[in-house]
């Protein structure tokens, strides 16, 4: 009896140690172990942002594709973007600045309608800890700002020098377009203006055209009653171009080509046209500046690493490649 009672506690501990080794591990695969399951959903929850954007004119294609590429990805990723339309006026774009303030923006996307008179209202969004990614042309000090994402406007302009050069290699008299309150533009008018020098070029006529169609077309005209023989036009962005391109049709002038910078869907079809004024577009991408803008926005509040300075390359669309392009959208 003593030795079956003995058998009988044995087995019980051999199985409390059987019980013991089928039990799962604590630190298990999600599916054994729902408690680490529910701790990874809430470290891939995303952060929710707000955030500004100021651009120079919603009237302008270019700034429309560039708020819609930033706000694709910024609501993609659970944001907001409160947008504000300065019509081109430097005042107006300070009011609203200052109204985006109030409303508890985080981060702003800024293209300064006049890379001077912007700097008072960046001290005051630096002051309210807003971070400001300043977008295609650049304020005044660049070191207000937190980042810069843009096209690289020197180059554009170099390139539309190159190929006025190659057209015309004995040169001629340009008129140049220009919007001296905008960075981006100068840059443009610059790299144009060095590639041509010496090369035997005049620049016989400069106007401030404000980067509006209008504008230009209205200075071109007075332009084209003053100077009877004129090689090239250079225009510091499409709009310019095509006001430009605009008062010489109406005048009955089919002796100039027209340069710009943007390669708009606008622009480029004008080049489908056999004889077109438009000789092409340094062409910039505000779908690509815009993906990138957001990138970086994000990687800043995140508080991850990021690119002080993002150039975006640019190309020449004209009528020898203008079917690689398409005209129905930007490249």
């Amino acid at each position: 009896m003593k030795f079956k009672r003995l058998t009988a506690v044995f087995l019980v501990i051999l199985l409390m140690f059987s019980l013991a080794a089928c039990k799962k591990p604590a630190g298990g695969s999600p599916e054994d172990n729902p408690v680490k399951e529910e701790s990874e959903e809430e470290e891939t929850e995303m952060t929710a942002y707000k955030f500004g954007f100021s651009g120079i004119t919603m009237e302008n294609p270019y700034y429309t594709t560039l708020e819609a590429s930033i706000r694709e990805d910024i609501e993609g990723e659970g944001s907001t973007l409160i947008t504000k339309d300065p019509r081109g006026d430097a005042n107006k774009q300070i009011q609203q600045i200052r109204e985006m303030i109030s409303d508890g923006i985080q981060a702003i996307f800024l293209c300064p309608v006049d890379w001077e008179v912007i700097t008072p209202v960046v001290k005051e969004l630096r002051e309210a800890d807003i971070r400001i990614i300043n977008l295609d042309t650049q304020v005044q000090n660049i070191d207000d700002v937190d980042a810069y994402v843009g096209s690289d406007n020197y180059k554009a302009g170099q390139i539309c020098g190159e190929k006025l050069i190659e057209t015309y290699p004995e040169g001629g008299k340009v008129v140049i377009l220009e919007c001296t309150t905008q960075n981006s533009i100068n840059s443009r008018i610059t790299g144009f203006e060095e590639t041509i020098a010496g090369k035997g070029f005049e620049v016989v006529a400069r106007a401030d055209a404000s980067g509006s169609k209008e504008n230009a077309k209205t200075e071109m005209a007075k332009i084209l009653r003053n100077q009877p023989e004129i090689t090239a036009v250079m225009c510091g962005n499409d709009q310019m171009a095509l006001g430009a391109m605009e008062a010489a049709e109406e005048m009955k002038r089919t002796d100039l080509k027209i340069y710009g910078v943007d390669g708009s869907p606008d622009l480029k079809r004008e080049l489908k046209e056999k004889n077109t004024l438009i000789a092409g577009s340094a062409a910039q991408s505000p779908i690509n500046i815009g993906k990138a803008a957001a990138k970086v926005a994000l990687q800043i509040m995140n508080g991850e690493d990021y690119e002080e300075e993002t150039l975006e390359d640019v190309l020449f669309i004209d009528q020898s490649n203008i079917d690689m392009y398409g005209v129905d959208g930007w490249q």
